[in-house]
């Protein structure tokens, strides 16, 4: 991953990978202020281009690390953006602040019945735009072809292991065959490349990472392994639980070898690698990717601006502020405002992880309020 964006007539500058650093400023002076430039710059050099659009917060899946095992409240209808809402938003988001690729997300999307309509939607004011969808492919199998018809790109599937056993464990639901089978269906459709994201939690699913692996190779899908994040509705992450990157690649390594993949990250939040089995270590597989938010953060070239499903931006997975577009938005502010509302919540985007520092579980980490399913990854 390369170093982040420049900022015309920004005083941030450029930072490495890693944790941004602060923009030049006096010693005793106010901090930068927004230059006078239409994208969604932050403080720290970073300009957002990634939006990821929450459409519901309902999720068909209860994932241990994800949502407790019942009593989740959801959103009530009349405050979930329209279809109408989401594509003006986008509209404004693409036309006047810069953004270039567009996630739906969730909860999971494919609940949502009129998705069809919001991707043909968003299509038609787009025709260029890359659309993508992260989702569990429990339904997918009836929705693919319609979705694909619709316009959507291509297709992120949440999956974290082969086994039925293991799957009801985390997901807390025996939907296995219905998510492989919307895999199936999904790339049948020409919603490719698939990406597959995987969590591995110690002692559930962690030993079956090669298995995952050889899965995707024979598919031609690219998995990507997600360290556990602290988004869990019952708060009961630990760090010292957590499967980070290092050990990922070593539990990799003992079936692969894995080489570094030469393509420029781009911003992308997975590290890549080339595969190879170990008797042909010269014949490359395919890729997998290691999104390691923990243990090797990649703030510093973070791209990403989020609405969740009620149309508030938030900044960073980990933020506990919010800005409401919604409110604005239905009570009559131009497109002019709501973008002016976009760019400041994003200048004031956290350094990392929520706050000025990275360091999730760490002394001083506050665990957001929302679960992942609440945000929209």
């Amino acid at each position: 991953m390369g170093a982040a964006d420049s900022t015309r007539g920004s005083t941030a500058t450029a930072v490495p990978l890693g944790m941004p650093r602060l923009p030049n400023r006096h010693a005793d002076g106010p901090g930068p202020r927004r230059p006078e430039d239409p994208r969604l710059l932050d403080r720290f050099g970073r300009t957002a281009t990634d939006l990821r659009v929450s459409v519901i917060d309902k999720c068909n899946l209860r994932c241990t690390y994800c949502m407790p095992a019942d009593g989740m409240a959801w959103l009530p209808r009349n405050r979930l953006l329209t279809a109408a809402e989401i594509r003006r938003l986008v509209r404004i988001a693409v036309r006047d602040l810069g953004v270039r690729e567009v996630r739906l997300t969730g909860g999971e999307p494919l609940v949502r019945q009129d998705l069809a309509d919001i991707v043909a939607g968003l299509r038609e004011d787009h025709p260029d735009l890359p659309l993508s969808l992260t989702t569990n492919a429990v339904g997918l199998a009836e929705r693919a072809a319609e979705l694909a018809a619709a316009g959507l790109t291509r297709i992120n599937v949440s999956l974290d292991t082969l086994r039925a056993e293991t799957f009801a464990t985390m997901a807390r639901r025996p939907f296995l065959d219905r998510a492989l089978a919307g895999i199936e269906a999904a790339a049948a459709a020409g919603l490719s490349p698939l990406k597959i994201n995987a969590v591995l939690l110690r002692g559930v699913n962690d030993a079956q990472a090669p298995e995952l692996v050889r899965w995707a190779l024979e598919r031609g899908h690219e998995l990507r392994f997600i360290e556990q994040m602290p988004l869990d509705a019952d708060h009961g992450w630990r760090r010292e639980n957590l499967v980070g990157a290092a050990e990922t690649r070593a539990l990799l390594s003992r079936d692969f070898v894995l080489s570094p993949d030469p393509r420029a990250r781009d911003g992308a939040p997975a590290e890549r690698f080339l595969v190879a089995s170990k008797d042909r270590p010269g014949a490359v597989l395919g890729t997998v990717g290691i999104i390691a938010s923990v243990t090797e953060p990649f703030c510093a070239d973070c791209r990403r601006t989020r609405l969740t499903a009620e149309g508030r931006v938030m900044s960073c997975l980990f933020s506990r502020e919010e800005t409401d577009l919604a409110g604005p938005m239905r009570s009559g502010a131009t497109d002019a405002e709501i973008a002016g509302r976009w760019r400041d919540a994003m200048w004031a985007k956290p350094r990392a992880h929520g706050m000025d520092r990275p360091g999730l579980g760490d002394a001083g980490f506050v665990q957001p309020e929302r679960t992942m399913s609440a945000i929209g990854g």
